[in-house]
This record gives C-alpha cells, sequence and structure tokens, in this order.
C-alpha cells in the first residue's frame, strides 16, 4: 500500500492532495495505526467510472475525488471520443459550487481542449440541467458537468452526456449508458499518470451568457399564462447554485411574486442550514415553509444544489402546508403534459420503481405510456417522450430542449399548473384528489436502509430472492418478478417487484449512486361515492413497510 500511495503522490498534479499523502505516507510508516487506515481507505482501487460517470468524497489518492483522478478520467474520456468521434469533437463543461469543483472544471476543460477538441466552457458555479441543454444546443459531441447532486457536503462527481455524432438521436444529449460507460473506463485504465497528461488553458472557449440566456428565454417560455402571474412563490435552492438563475427564469416567465429564503439563497458547499441536501429530507424545507406562513404563499419550490429535482409544497389549510411526494408531483406534470396539445412527443415515461398511476393517465389521453429503469440515462431516450419522471422529484417536462432532469423547468410548470387551477378556484390538492376519484387512489412511500457495510445490501437481496413470501400487509402474493432476469421491454437489473392479490407493490433494488437498500412500496384503492381513503392507504402502507423489514430482516 505505501509504494501505490508513494507512486499515486509523485505523480499528483495538486499541491495540496500530495502535501496530505506525504504526511498519511510519512504517519503510517511510522506505524501510526490511524493513519495506516486513513491511507488504506484512499487507495481500496480506482474511484469507479460507470453510467452516472464519477462520484465521491474530495481528497487525495486514488479512491477520492480530486484533480489527479479527474485528470486521468478525462484522459480516458478525450481518447474515447478521439477514437469514436474524431480530433475534431465538440465538448462543453459545466460545473456546481462543490467542494473542488472550480479546479475540476478547470482540468477537465483543459485536458480536453489539450487533444485538440473545441471545448466551451460555461459560465462556473451553475446548474445542471444548463449543461445537459447546452449539450444539445451546441451540437457537442459530448458534454461534461461537474456536480454530486444532492450528495452529501464532503463528495463532488463528474457527470458525462453524449450527444452530436458520438450517439444516436435517441441519446443525444442524454447521460452514458453502456457500452459507453465500460468502453471510457477501459480508456482511464490505459490513461498516464496524471502529471503526464497535456493540458492547455489558452485553447478553452468561453461560452459566454448567450447560451445561458438561450436556455433562460426557453425554459420562461414554459408557462402557458401570459401577462404577470398572481402566484405568490417561495423559493429555495438549499445553498445550491439553482437560486439566481431560477429567479432570472421566473422574471422572464413573468412570475414575479417570488420570494427566496435569504439563509439559503447563496451557494455554499458546507450546507450549513440542512443537516442533508435534498429537498425530500426531513427538516430540508423548514426554513421555506416558515416563510411561506409568514407571506401567505401559493406554492413553496425546493430545487436541490445542482437544481436537476424540485420539490413542491402546497398550502394545507389553518396555514399548514403539504410536502408533495415525487410521484404526486410527477402525476400532476404528467396529466398538465397529456392535457397540452402542443407538446411534441405521445408518450409519458417514468421509472420502473415509480408509481403506476402515470400509465393509467397516458391511457386515460389516448397516449403510450414506457416503463424504464431508474434513472434519467434511461427515461430520456423514451422515444417520442413528452413528459417523463422518476419518483426521486426528477421531471423532464421540456425533452426537445433539456434530455435530463429539470428542477428547474419543472419549477415554471408546476407554478403554470397552480396558476391555471386557481382561475377555478382549485388547488394541487384538488388536482391529486380529482386524479384519485378518476383512476384510483394510488398512495405511495419510500423506504431506505442505509448501510455501513455495503455487503450487507447484496446479503438482503438474497435474503428476499430466497424468502418464501406468502402474504403482505394481509393479502396473498400474487406475483413475484426478478428484474436480474429482465422482463418485458426492461434489460436486466438488480430488482425484485413484488404484487399482491389487493394489488399492492414492493419493488426492493440496490442504490445505485449511495450505500442503501431502496424499497418502494405502492397501495392502490378505489374511491366509492368520490370518498378518499388516505386513512386506510396509510394503514396499508405502514403494514407493508412492516412486513418488508421483517422480510429482510432489519
Amino acid at each position: 500500500m505505501l509504494e501505490t500511495a508513494r507512486l499515486w503522490r509523485d505523480h499528483d498534479p495538486d499541491p495540496d492532495t500530495r502535501a496530505r499523502l506525504t504526511e498519511l505516507i510519512d504517519a503510517a510508516a511510522g506505524g501510526d495505526p490511524g493513519a495506516v487506515a486513513d491511507l488504506g481507505s484512499r487507495f481500496q482501487g480506482p474511484l469507479t467510472f460507470g453510467t452516472a460517470g464519477l462520484r465521491g468524497e474530495v481528497g487525495a489518492g486514488e479512491s477520492r475525488m480530486n484533480v489527479a483522478v479527474v485528470t486521468r478520467a478525462t484522459a480516458g474520456l478525450a481518447r474515447y471520443l478521439g477514437d469514436t468521434v474524431g480530433h475534431d469533437a465538440r465538448v462543453v463543461v459545466g460545473c456546481d459550487a462543490r467542494h473542488g469543483s472550480d479546479a475540476f472544471f478547470d482540468a477537465t476543460t483543459e485536458v480536453l481542449a489539450a487533444q485538440g477538441f473545441t471545448v466551451f466552457a460555461l459560465p462556473r458555479r451553475l446548474p445542471t440541467p444548463l449543461t445537459a441543454y447546452a449539450t444539445r444546443a451546441l451540437d457537442c459531441d459530448a458534454g461534461v458537468m461537474i456536480t454530486a447532486s444532492h450528495n452529501p457536503p464532503a463528495d463532488n462527481g463528474y457527470k458525462v452526456y453524449l450527444g452530436g455524432r458520438a450517439t444516436d438521436e435517441s441519446g443525444r444529449g442524454v447521460q452514458i449508458i453502456s457500452p459507453a460507460d465500460a468502453d471510457i473506463a477501459d480508456r482511464i485504465a490505459q490513461a498516464p499518470a496524471a502529471d503526464e497528461v497535456p493540458r492547455d488553458r489558452d485553447a478553452v472557449i468561453d461560452a459566454g451568457d448567450d447560451i445561458v440566456r438561450d436556455y433562460i428565454l426557453r425554459t420562461a417560455g414554459l408557462r402557458a399564462g401570459s401577462g404577470a402571474c398572481p402566484v405568490r412563490v417561495v423559493l429555495t435552492p438549499l445553498h445550491g447554485v439553482g437560486g439566481t438563475l431560477a429567479r432570472e427564469v421566473l422574471r422572464s416567465a413573468g412570475i414575479d411574486d417570488v420570494h427566496t429564503v435569504a439563509a439559503q439563497f447563496a451557494p455554499d458547499p458546507d450546507f450549513p442550514t440542512v443537516a442533508f441536501p435534498n429537498p425530500e429530507e426531513p427538516g430540508a424545507l423548514d426554513l421555506a415553509l416558515d416563510l411561506a406562513r409568514d407571506v401567505r404563499a401559493d406554492v413553496v419550490i425546493a430545487l436541490d444544489p445542482d437544481a436537476d429535482r424540485c420539490s413542491v409544497a402546497t398550502p394545507a389549510g389553518d396555514n399548514g402546508w403539504r410536502q408533495l411526494t415525487g410521484d404526486e408531483i410527477g402525476w400532476l406534470l404528467g396529466e398538465q403534459a397529456a392535457q397540452d396539445p402542443t407538446r411534441d412527443g405521445d408518450t409519458l415515461a417514468c421509472s420502473v420503481v415509480s408509481s403506476r398511476l402515470l400509465e393509467k393517465i397516458a391511457a386515460h389521453h389516448d397516449l403510450r405510456f414506457a416503463a424504464t429503469l431508474t434513472g434519467f440515462k434511461w427515461i430520456a431516450r423514451t422515444p417520442g417522450l413528452r413528459f417523463g419522471y422518476e419518483e426521486a422529484i426528477g421531471y423532464c417536462t421540456d425533452p426537445q430542449s433539456v434530455r435530463d432532469k429539470d428542477g428547474i423547468g419543472a419549477m415554471v410548470r408546476v407554478i403554470d399548473l397552480v396558476e391555471s387551477l386557481a382561475r377555478d378556484g382549485r388547488t394541487l390538492t384538488d388536482a391529486l384528489d380529482a386524479l384519485a376519484r378518476r383512476h384510483g387512489l394510488h398512495a405511495t412511500a419510500p423506504m431506505s436502509i442505509r448501510v455501513e457495510d455495503t455487503g450487507r445490501i447484496a446479503s438482503m437481496m438474497r435474503r428476499l430472492r430466497t424468502a418464501e413470501i406468502g402474504d403482505l400487509a394481509g393479502s396473498p402474493v400474487v406475483e413475484i418478478v426478478d428484474l436480474a432476469s429482465g422482463s418485458g421491454d426492461l434489460p436486466p437489473t438488480d430488482a425484485m417487484v413484488v404484487r399482491t392479490a389487493a394489488d399492492d407493490r414492493v419493488i426492493v433494488r440496490p442504490s445505485g449512486t449511495e450505500p442503501k437498500l431502496k424499497c418502494y412500496l405502492e397501495v392502490v384503492l378505489d374511491c366509492p361515492d368520490g370518498a378518499i381513503p388516505h386513512d386506510e392507504a396509510a394503514r396499508r402502507l405502514e403494514m407493508l413497510s412492516t412486513d418488508v423489514a421483517a422480510l429482510l430482516g432489519v
């Protein structure tokens, strides 16, 4: 280990991480057990490049996110593009405001430019959807976004899109999938040491403000209403990079009654006011909801740190507020898209772990429906896509311009929906109730099991696969599908689906980005005489949760 660490250290171009490795190497060589353990965690193997690109804790060593790792990853990507497209490839690069983002942005742009590519550097500290937009709008063969989305503050990441000549039309401006990920990973493994990879700062092209302005105008145009919008909005970007751009989009859309959470507006990579920088986490919206009560807002919008996700809260009476689930937002935006004859595309799509209600909405409006594997690398590839979502508050509401989830675009669509409903004296809750009366109440709930030892995830999946499951929530099991073998139009994935005679459904799968086992619970209940059985749904979800926990041994 010491030999490996010394070799890496000697080729690390970053003086800060090089100095940190020197301290650890010297301490470990002296027998310090803490240094030995720390160094071991930094050299447990190269950070894996996959369909999410790279993601990990920022720090020194081959198993961390740092300039050396990003430099070698970019060298591998450059070789892949040279082999598949040619040395006239066009690439656009963006970054958020996390720890290390500026240095990783510089390394990425300069390594690509040194290969003779046309490299567009977006303005720094802007959202992920802008990079996805620019990959298509600038007709680039690839796009790179430096971000770890809503991961913990210590993390950063490297996200790759393909476009132009590097993929077919269905994948233009979409995140990479197999075999591109494996092909890039192979070339990263063959890359030279980081300090031997050439860099060229002078050849990088400043993309300027025009592409940002184009995105603002396109996204603002998603509002169907005209004139001044009467909706009063509370907005929080949760210390991420979405705040300023979101305000500019809202202003261009005529949505001016906007109140921002001051303590969370400026980018801050430490995310000081939240325990975890994800709008879905308990407590993340507390400051926004307090402000909403003070100003009597009509809707609360929360963006995650790179603004590709959007959470929504709506008034619930007696100055209370209700945060909608990711599925509930997806149903509302799906129904909105289905009713809009001006939209391109004839297909509504969602991930297989999302609710089954979107399929019923599509059928009601004579539209096509597609269920995909989890992630927008799959959803955004759906032919004829009009709208797509995943239950983890990700929404693609303008697939012709952004082939990825876009929290800012979703924000505009939600506010437009609030405005149109209000003209009829209705609310988002009323719209959800109408969907329940038409299609049945679909109630969903997530259940995540976070682990320290990732080996526990595989053991829990084995336990589930070998269990004899007779019933769940008091209803006989009528179907068990192991998606590891594929199912229907879905390629194989590590997940299990269990359905009961009562039409309850449970899907269990390992998280692709975090040390979690994720369970997705759904119950479906009729609404006799128009009454919405929320209490019964909550009771059944609780029963499902208890039974699933017992099956997994937790």
